[in-house]
């Protein structure tokens, strides 16, 4: 049970939260034009 405690007080937590918010972001971009371009241009 130490060893599985000692691995999740070594990850970087902030680091993957912050990796992971920036890739929602970066998907959403494209996703948005594409219902855009889906829905013949109208929100």
């Amino acid at each position: 049970m130490e060893a599985l405690t000692s691995v999740f007080n070594g990850v970087n937590w902030e680091a993957i939260v912050q990796l992971t918010l920036v890739a929602m972001i970066m998907i959403s971009g494209p996703v948005v034009i594409f219902l855009l371009a889906f829905r013949g241009g109208d929100l």
